[in-house]
């Protein structure tokens, strides 16, 4: 990374970058993940888990989403709060669940209050990125979605947060903002960075 590099420009590059990756390099990255996301008690002793559904370029839960189906994981999915339009609801998520698409064209079930589960009695919450570090430093889109939602919530609540990525959004320092929520795992197709 240049030293005079923003975040914005660092975003731009590393979005082109995931983005260039075929179809197959994609189907691949997320079935390792699954398997590297199986293999940490945190997900596989879980019973509540955040998940997302794939956009621009991210590695795909897919498979995650089918394993922990298959093991009996509650899965939610994030859902752009309708009143502040900043935070993040979670809401469960199975195969017969109704889905629309938000302002950003991401694919989210329905809104629906039964359904919403609070954050806190999530044990994982699996989180896109554009960009990380090793010390567990992430950059998302830039909306901070994420960060505001999971700043609310007392430490001694917060579920583990795991960062998804391809193994090409590493840099070696990212540069942070004091709101940035760091990753406690990144999880990539190759391995698993505990900071």
């Amino acid at each position: 990374m240049l030293v005079t590099e923003s975040r914005a420009q660092l975003r731009a590059r590393l979005r082109a970058v995931r983005k260039a990756l075929s179809a197959p390099q994609q189907q691949q990255a997320g079935a390792a993940i699954a398997r590297q996301l199986f293999q940490l008690t945190e997900v596989a002793n879980a019973r509540m888990v955040a998940a997302y559904l794939a956009n621009d370029g991210e590695p795909s839960l897919g498979p995650t989403i089918s394993q922990a189906w298959q093991e009996k994981i509650q899965i939610t999915l994030p859902v752009l709060h309708p009143f502040t339009g900043k935070h993040l609801l979670f809401l469960q998520y199975h195969q017969h669940s109704v889905m629309t698409t938000n302002r950003f064209n991401i694919a989210e079930p329905v809104l629906s209050c039964p359904a919403v589960v609070p954050l806190g009695n999530h044990d994982v919450i699996l989180m896109p990125l554009v960009g990380f570090d090793a010390a567990g430093n992430r950059l998302g889109m830039g909306g901070g979605f994420y960060d505001r939602t999971l700043a609310a919530l007392p430490d001694k609540h917060r579920p583990a947060l795991i960062g998804i990525a391809h193994t090409c959004q590493q840099v070696d320092n990212l540069p942070v903002q004091n709101w940035d929520i760091p990753c406690d795992v990144i999880v990539t197709p190759h391995t698993c960075i505990r900071p």
